[in-house]
């Protein structure tokens, strides 16, 4: 069954992180890990010191211990994210911290797979808490009072997190998937077109839909990295837009790095590359651009023909470093469910600069192949290409 792992500052919240811990060993082993970085004794005994977690910094014990708290406590997260995940009896993790604790925890929990328990009692989890959680499973417990000390609130709600781990770790969920897992990547506006597919691949695949608001396209490739992907099909590559030119569901520059990575079979198309995401408001600079107030919350812009030539590059450039089977295929008749005839996005002209950009710069190989479609990407003509190549890199 592994064991609980109980972590953070034992320096300063040894009580705290002792009781939660006694409540584990009820019913599991319990393995405490300290990371403090003051130097000074950890309250009580402990079964990982804090030194041995420093050593696991790339420039060892020193880089840890510097006397500065900042640098320190930096430091330390980077030693601990290198820890955690090189255990192997780790069942589900509980931590406790504050501002500073929890982002100390917050790397080497999101390094964890997905599926393993790992919860935080935090100060800052009523907040915005995207920076800790991003694209993980991490649970955040609100503390309600600082973590300073055991009185009748800390001890309910840590009791309450520690009997939840409890739960997560001796009532496991069963793993019932027997067919292979395949990614899909999806906004509204390709939704057609991936709703299809997942009904067109579910008797022979496990299909997991994200949602490409960026933490979803991260969340995908956390999915391909840790090996519980056998393919994918990224549909939707939006995401994209946002990176290069300033919206607010970027995935970042690291997009697509888990494909080259892992030689996972993947079918590739440009959803939802006529649109950047912003909020209610645009920047001004962006005012006189053609905008569609999706709902009150999100204005999307049309990229015109400069972003579309980056963007295609991006592709492009990420797609030649992928060794692994490669398709990516091209909707000329339009990108999105805005993007045909009659619709506000409409614009055959802008679309054909990032579809030759990224046939111009994409190295085709035996194993990357460029494919045109003179359909949309939500027509059912488009599905069946995109079936087609998937099972041309992916056999069932």
């Amino acid at each position: 069954m592994g064991s609980a792992y109980v972590v953070g500052t034992f320096d300063t919240k040894g009580a705290e992180l002792h009781h939660v811990a006694s409540l584990l060993a009820a019913g599991s082993d319990v393995v405490t890990v300290d990371l403090s970085t003051s130097g000074t004794p950890e309250h009580g005994s402990v079964s990982v010191s804090a030194q041995q977690v420093a050593a696991h910094h790339p420039d060892g014990v020193n880089a840890v211990f510097t006397g500065d708290r900042g640098s320190a406590v930096s430091a330390m997260a980077t030693a601990f994210e290198r820890f955690l995940p090189s255990r192997e009896d780790v069942a589900g993790v509980l931590g406790l911290g504050g501002s500073g604790g929890t982002a100390l925890l917050a790397p080497a929990l999101r390094a964890l797979p997905v599926g393993v328990p790992k919860y935080v009692v935090s100060t800052v989890a009523s907040g915005d808490t995207s920076s800790y959680v991003d694209y993980s499973d991490v649970v955040l417990f609100p503390s309600v009072t600082d973590v300073a000390g055991l009185n009748r609130i800390s001890r309910r709600v840590l009791g309450n997190a520690a009997h939840a781990l409890l739960g997560a770790i001796t009532h496991p969920v069963p793993d019932v998937a027997d067919l292979p897992a395949v990614a899909l990547s999806m906004f509204g506006v390709t939704t057609p077109c991936v709703t299809a597919l997942s009904e067109r691949l579910h008797d022979a695949y496990d299909p997991l839909v994200f949602h490409c608001t960026g933490t979803g396209g991260r969340a995908m490739e956390k999915l391909v990295d840790d090996g519980l992907v056998a393919a994918v099909l990224d549909v939707t590559t939006t995401e994209v837009c946002d990176l290069v030119a300033g919206g607010v569901m970027s995935a970042g520059e690291q997009r697509l790095d888990a494909i080259a990575r892992s030689r996972v079979p993947y079918v590739g198309s440009c959803g939802a590359l006529d649109m950047v995401n912003f909020g209610a408001t645009v920047p001004e600079h962006y005012r006189d651009r053609t905008l569609y107030a999706h709902n009150p919350q999100v204005t999307l812009m049309r990229t015109n023909a400069d972003e579309c030539r980056r963007i295609g590059e991006f592709l492009a450039r990420k797609l030649n470093a992928c060794e692994g089977p490669v398709r990516f295929v091209l909707p000329e008749g339009g990108v999105s469910l805005l993007d045909v005839a009659g619709q506000p996005f409409h614009d055959p002209e802008t679309d054909a600069v990032l579809f030759d950009t990224i046939e111009r710069e994409l190295h085709q190989t035996d194993q990357r192949r460029l494919v045109r479609s003179p359909h949309a990407i939500n027509d059912p003509e488009f599905v069946s290409t995109l079936l087609d190549q998937f099972h041309e890199v992916s056999p069932a």
